[in-house]
Formats: structure tokens, sequence, C-alpha cells
């Protein structure tokens, strides 16, 4: 996510370096890379211009901080306007309103709209405990209706049926009835998308609006179409009183010009972002975490919410149990951590959230490190039970077993060993105290301030045996 626009304006920003003081002259070819950066990033031009313009106002005369380097100095700047440009701050659902609240999805066809439905519905239902009633007002596409009923059966969501002779409205205005008699919270309408925004559909959705009165109408879109996202989101905002925007398959989108570009165009906040095809794969839309990500500054409050909701709090208490005792690390303990890795959205997903590590995300991905994982994942469970507790005992005949069953050849296996056997010797070593001290070393690796040096990586590369859940030899 944001890896061009990432890259772009770190070069941009160390333009600046060395000056005691931030001036005219000495901004100028920085901020020229930085519109540069924005524009090839799909960013609006009215957007562009004057984000630049309010960085070049921030930024010329300020005398640099004693603390910070004038390259340190404009990178604050330039975080600051890009959260201002986002939207300052996080802006939740309002569904302060008589059950059931009312929540009216639009957007085109083939932008998330169906799926982003069942997100919603489960993130109301997991994080705020509400009761959620969804149901389908698309009449054009039988499959959407289909959809819909399989993944709320999936989030655990309420379906109200409907079918494709039924009136959009009635579907919408029953679901609703529906709704108030078995005490349903939410009730969240997907709608019909188009390939193009046209006046039939218009007609459509402001029928609906006004039938159901919506507290909340969130404009679905996709971040991956770039400038015709922003240019859509216009065009719906003026025809429905829109409440706040969607972006979905943010995953994909290494540009980033529709998340900086909506809330300027628009006026409207981004609610939520869609990060992947699990339903659990909606983040509340922070501007400030956001904008720390494009700038390489990681983004460990939401690598914080993310490990509460998704890691096995009862695996884990079990490992740390486990390494403090000084018990063996087995095979079944390193499935465990692939697991719940996988279920972090995977090793690059981990890295980019943590500060300085941005280069190493992009290295993981290039690596293909959610194929290496899944293969090892395949390679344990092709193992016996007593296998897996003491791979010691492998032998030739069990390695070609094992290989043929999972489909590997002996160099995966001979991999996933030597990588069991650096982990469990880290392990070893938290024994008792040993976590502390582990911890502790790991600080002065990091610089001793808790962040990494410029370049994302400690001098020389990642330490000897490389890092936990990294291939040996990743990032030499």
């Amino acid at each position: 996510m944001f890896d061009n626009l990432q890259d772009r304006l770190s070069a941009s920003l160390k333009k600046v370096s060395g000056k005691a003081r931030l001036s005219d002259d000495n901004i100028k070819a920085a901020l020229r890379d930085v519109r540069k950066a924005l524009l090839e990033a799909d960013v609006a031009l009215s957007v562009v211009k004057a984000f630049v313009e309010q960085v070049r106002k921030q930024a010329v005369g300020q005398r640099v901080s004693k603390a910070l380097n004038p390259g340190q100095q404009l990178v604050k700047i330039v975080e600051q306007q890009l959260v201002v440009l986002m939207g300052e701050a996080n802006e939740s659902l309002n569904l302060a309103a008589v059950p059931p609240a009312v929540v009216l999805m639009a957007g085109l066809q083939g932008a998330g709209k169906t799926t982003s439905v069942a997100k919603l519905a489960k993130h109301l239902k997991d994080r705020e405990k509400k009761k959620v009633l969804v149901t389908s007002a698309d009449v054009y596409r039988p499959a959407a209706i289909k959809q819909l009923e399989t993944i709320a059966a999936e989030v655990e969501a309420e379906f109200f049926p409907s079918t494709v002779d039924q009136n959009p409205v009635d579907i919408a205005a029953n679901a609703v009835a529906h709704a108030k008699k078995i005490h349903a919270d939410v009730v969240i309408v997907d709608t019909a998308g188009r390939l193009a925004v046209d006046e039939e559909m218009m007609a459509e959705i402001k029928a609906l609006h006004a039938a159901v009165n919506p507290v909340e109408t969130l404009f679905v879109i996709d971040a991956m179409i770039g400038q015709d996202a922003v240019n859509t989101a216009q065009a719906f905002n003026e025809a429905l009183p829109l409440t706040g925007v969607i972006l979905t398959k943010v995953d994909g989108d290494a540009r980033g010009g529709a998340a900086l570009s909506v809330r300027h165009v628009t006026g409207k906040p981004i609610k939520f972002i869609g990060t992947g095809e699990k339903t659990d794969a909606l983040e509340p839309f922070h501007p400030d975490r956001i904008a720390s990500r494009i700038l390489g500054m990681g983004d460990v409050l939401s690598l914080i919410e993310e490990a509460e909701q998704k890691i096995d709090k009862v695996k884990a208490e079990k490992l740390v149990k486990k390494v403090v005792k000084g018990q063996k690390f087995d095979l079944n303990d390193l499935k465990d951590q692939l697991e719940q890795m996988d279920n972090m959205g995977g090793m690059g997903a981990m890295l980019e959230k943590l500060p300085g590590m941005g280069n190493m995300a992009q290295m993981a991905e290039q690596a293909n490190m959610g194929k290496q994982f899944k293969t090892m994942t395949v390679i344990i469970d092709s193992m016996t039970k007593a296998e897996r507790r003491n791979p010691d005992i492998l032998n030739g005949s069990r390695k070609r077993r094992i290989t043929v069953g999972s489909g590997t050849g002996i160099q995966d296996l001979n991999r996933l060993l030597k990588q069991h056997k650096q982990m469990a010797k880290m392990m070893k070593k938290m024994k008792g105290g040993g976590m502390a001290k582990m911890m502790r070393g790991m600080g002065g690796m990091m610089g001793g301030g808790g962040g990494m040096p410029p370049g994302g990586m400690p001098p020389g590369g990642l330490p000897p045996g490389g890092m936990p859940g990294l291939p040996p030899g990743f990032g030499k």
C-alpha cells in the first residue's frame, strides 16, 4: 500500500538534509519532486496544488528544531499536512438513532460493495457488539443476492431475503420492519451498482434513501481506479447526502491517489478501508496513521489493534509459558506462529506497519513470503504427531514420505528444519529472564531509541540467524 508514493517522497525529502534553515530556495527542488510524486500517485491536480502550497507556507522560514535536521523537519510538516488533507481524525459511524439504525451502501458495480456490506456487518458485530441485519436491493443481479446471503452466513449476520421481481424500495422498507421485530441494532442495505453513473441509477437510489432515511449513506469506492474514483464520488455526492466513504482494494493500490483526494474533493470523510479479501479485512481509516505509513514511519497502533483482534491469545500465552519454562519449541509451535502471521495479513503487512521497515516489507513481498509460509505449513501437516514433537527423528525414508505427501522437495523440508532450529535456539535463550535480555539487545540493535536507522535495517543487515519468521539470509 502506497509503496510508490512512499519511495518517491522519501527520495524527495532527503534533498533538504544538512541545511540550517528551511528556505524557499532549498526546499524548491524537494517540493517539485513531492508535487511530481503526488501527481504520479494519481492525486487530483487541485489537491496537489493546495497541498504543496500549504507545505511551502508552513516550511519556509521555520528554524530547524535542535532535535531534528532539516529533512526531518520537512517530513514532520509534510506528515501534518497529509493528516489535514485526509481529515484530521477517524470519523466513526454515527449509529445514535432509535434502533434499527439504517446504513445505505452506494457505488459502482465491481467496487466491492456487497463484500463491504459483510465486512462492515462483521466489524459492527465483533467490535461494537451490534446485532446486524443485511439485505440486498440489487434486483438486477440474482448472483449479488445469493452472494450476500452466503457471506452474511459466514460472518453470522441476519439476512433478509429478496428476489429480482421485487421493488428495491419495498425490499428496504420490509427489511427495516423485520429488523424491528427481531430487535436488530443496525440494518445495512446493499444497492445496485452500474458500470457508470446514470440517471436511472441515481433516481432509484434517491428513492431508496427517501424511503428508509438512513443515518449513514456510505459510498463504496475502488482505490485502484485512482482519479476516476474521485470523479465518481463527486457525482454521487451531488446526488445523495453522503456521510462517508469506504475505500476498497487498498492493498492492491501502490499509488494511493484516491485516499489522498477523496476528502478534499467531496468534503466527506473516508471511514473505512478494505485491505484484503477476507471478511475481517476492513480497518477504520485513521488519517494520522496512514500519513505515517506513507512516509515510512510505520503504524504500530494499528498493528497492536490488529493483534488484539486476530491473535489467538490462548495459544500465545501457552507459547510464552513454554518458552519461559525452557520447554522445547517444536514444529506444532512453529505452525501456530505461521498461522497467526497469516491471520495478521502475512509478513509483508506486519513489516509495513513497523517504523523503518518499508524496505523489508517490499522485500518480503518480492520473495513471495506468503507462498513460502504456506509451503512450510503443508510440510508440517504431512508429518506424524511424533515427528512434529521431535523433528530429530526424521531420517531419509521419513523425509521422502513427507515430501511426497506434501508435494514439495527435499530442499523445502531442509529449509523448514533449518528455520525451526534457528527459532528453537532463539526461544531457548528466552528461558527465565532471557526474554528481558533479548528485548534489551533488540533495543541496542535498533539504535536504543526504538526506531530503525535510515534505510530500515541495522548496520550489516539482519542479526546473525536472521529475523524470526524470515528465511535464513533474507535481507542480506
